[in-house]
């Protein structure tokens, strides 16, 4: 998920003023704001450090102690990243403190349903299907196809973002106050509707999940933060992925009996520890023409990245998404060679024949595909839905398509890519 801010200036001034003491005369303190494309946000946040989050957060729940620190390595880092690299605005600095205070808050919920029903975290997730590959892909349409069969489930945008109710209370706001959240972000970060549909009940990617503690490739993606991504790189991804079935395991126990469908592209820099926490998964590559790719990616990123620091570099933006992906494809190449029963899927023969791609899909798994199912899906192939974007200016981002193509020649013949042999 992306860092969003969810409260309005009135409200964020009013609880900057109680943090410091403050009476109800707005004389007492005056907070300098700045203006973002038309909203308004306190100026001069600091990312503060992990005792202060840790104490914050802990105050708040009304606890004394989390039950795994772990997580106080890669926060660590990641604070010194985003202090020393990122070059946050002070919308970015807003944003990151929120997104970061949000995911210390649910480490302590989940500590507190376990101490509630110990059962949770010895709850079954079986078969769990993992769709991953080249990004840009068609993974979310194949994604939210398979989340309309009633008998699999998908974690949701607003259930990653907080997996339990914020308050006990009979009414359940969750969903409502991620789209606010959402429209918020939509309205700082024009363009990027065109490139990446965002809502709160859609099908959300697990890179949202191993970021509640701080060990995810997502936060690459809104941030300039390469000493961070280079420590999540060399430890390696077993930790995430046992903290992954965690917090399966609580959505599973709020809505049980049904297979999880999981998605992200991050998936293949991952596929050991996939395999290690979830033995029985069933992978699900998707291949498309890298050039296509690189561009829609290096786009993508421009925009996550725009709102929350004062300076964009689409050149070095170009060189970090095309060496990222040039990784991706390698671990494909290799996965395909020793990771036994991967289904390959091109991203042109899922596009052209969605209930076809399904059924391998379903065939591959072994699960039956009922009709109920069947005419979801169907129905839903009908309406019309995004595409990527048909300009493809790789000199935005200093590329070039004869490059790349060299680049990728072996991911290409390897997995027998369709090329588009058009783009310049």
């Amino acid at each position: 998920m992306l860092e969003v801010a969810p409260f309005t200036p009135a409200v964020l001034e009013h609880a900057l003023r109680k943090r410091h003491g403050c009476g109800g005369s707005r004389t007492h303190i005056s907070v300098v704001h700045v203006k973002v494309h038309g909203f308004v946000f306190p100026a001069g946040l600091a990312i503060p450090d992990v005792e202060i989050l840790i104490d914050k957060a802990l105050r708040r729940a009304g606890r004394t102690k989390f039950s795994d620190l772990s997580f106080v390595q890669p926060l660590s880092l990641l604070l010194k990243s985003y202090a020393e690299e990122a070059d946050l605005s002070s919308f970015g600095r807003y944003a990151c403190r929120w997104d970061l205070e949000r995911c210390l808050a649910n480490l302590l919920r989940l500590d507190m349903a376990e101490e509630e029903d110990p059962g949770i975290v010895t709850r079954q997730i079986r078969k769990p299907v993992f769709i991953t590959g080249m990004p840009r892909s068609a993974s979310s349409f194949l994604h939210t196809m398979l989340s309309l069969d009633p008998d699999n489930i998908v974690p949701r945008c607003w259930q990653l973002i907080y997996p339990y109710p914020l308050h006990r209370c009979f009414l359940d706001l969750r969903k409502t106050r991620v789209a606010m959240e959402l429209c918020l972000f939509h309205c700082m970060t024009p363009g990027l509707e065109g490139l990446h549909h965002l809502s709160a009940d859609a099908p959300q990617e697990c890179t949202d999940i191993t970021a509640q503690i701080f060990q995810s490739i997502r936060f690459e993606n809104t941030h300039r933060i390469p000493s961070y991504q280079a420590w999540i790189d060399r430890h390696g991804h077993h930790d995430a992925l046992l903290f992954h079935r965690r917090f399966l395991q609580h959505l599973d126990a709020q809505a049980p009996g049904r297979r999880w469908v999981l998605k992200s592209p991050d998936h293949v820099f991952a596929l050991n520890a996939i395999r290690t926490v979830y033995p029985d998964a069933q992978i699900v590559f998707l291949h498309r023409d890298p050039v296509s790719v690189v561009f829609s990616c290096a786009k993508l990123a421009e925009r996550l990245r725009r709102p929350f620091t004062n300076h964009l570099d689409p050149m070095e933006i170009g060189r970090h998404v095309s060496a990222r992906l040039a990784e991706a494809a390698a671990h494909m190449i290799d996965a395909a060679s020793h990771v036994p029963h991967i289904l390959h899927l091109n991203y042109q023969d899922v596009v052209a024949s969605p209930m076809e791609a399904v059924r391998k899909v379903y065939r591959h798994c072994g699960f039956g595909l009922s009709e109920t199912a069947a005419q979801r899906m169907a129905a839903f192939v009908e309406q019309p839905h995004q595409r990527s974007p048909r300009q493809h200016d790789l000199a935005e981002f200093g590329l070039d398509a004869g490059s790349l193509r060299d680049r990728f020649a072996s991911y290409v013949r390897h997995f027998a890519v369709p090329q588009k042999m058009s783009i310049q």
